[in-house]
């Protein structure tokens, strides 16, 4: 802890984020990539109302319907204006350790994979020899563009994963920085990609508060309790005690 951090925890004593009369689950990660994800898209099938998909700007314009494959694609692989779309390294400072501040493609970013890079980490990931790679198919996407179900299609085998955590998971010695991704199949031989190009939005799973768009809102002068009514929509802040 720090003495900012103490005299927040000070200044607020006694508040409650609620939704009716239930304290909020309150999710948060890393960066949303423009626009939050709803929480059954990434764990279980249950909708909370105070996290829903929500765009990562200051007006309420309508948002791309990006669990349609053509709208994810196009928003994707363009980088519209956002709270978490920044470089400011004195913010990210605040947000980041200092090895995640190597990071500085989160925003919008590129993972390339050779065709025996892909298959050996899917093989190890998953116990099973899928053979070649053939392809990489979003089957469902979420309100953010995060796939939460994906098929890999092999040479020896074709299986559907989701959701988001496992297909981040499966596709990364770690983990993948997000599962808004789209795939660009290169140099294909009879059929066979040699390599596989994914273009990803975000950094984490992007359900609820987004962190680095929640600190750029704080240096624009957001207040705590504007930021929180801003990614958890519906929601109040109660003083209980």
């Amino acid at each position: 802890s720090n003495p900012t951090v103490i005299a927040a925890v000070e200044a607020t004593r006694g508040e409650l984020l609620m939704y009716g009369n239930r304290i909020c689950d309150a999710r948060f990660s890393k960066c949303c990539g423009g626009v939050t994800e709803e929480f059954e898209y990434c764990w279980e099938d249950k909708h909370f109302p105070y996290l829903e998909a929500v765009g990562d700007t200051k007006d309420n314009s309508p948002l791309p319907n990006l669990t349609q494959e053509e709208e994810a694609e196009h928003w994707i692989r363009t980088e519209p204006s956002a709270f978490c779309h920044t470089d400011d390294k004195n913010i990210l400072s605040q947000i980041l350790n200092n090895f995640d501040q190597e990071t500085t493609q989160f925003y919008r970013w590129k993972v390339r994979y050779t065709q025996v890079e892909l298959a050996r980490l899917i093989q190890e990931k998953t116990k099973t020899n899928y053979g070649q790679i053939i392809d990489l198919i979003p089957m469902e996407r979420g309100k953010s563009g995060r796939i939460s179900k994906l098929k890999i299609v092999g040479s020896l085998k074709t299986l559907t994963i989701g959701k988001e955590l496992e297909i981040r998971r499966i596709l990364s010695d770690t983990h993948l920085f997000s599962s808004a991704f789209v795939v660009d199949k290169e140099e294909v031989t009879d059929g066979i990609p040699q390599s596989f190009l994914l273009t990803g939005a975000g950094w984490g799973h992007g359900v609820g508060l987004c962190q680095i768009g929640a600190a750029v809102m704080g240096e624009k002068g957001y207040t705590y309790n504007e930021i929180l009514t801003h990614y958890y929509q519906g929601a109040d802040i109660c003083k209980r005690y």
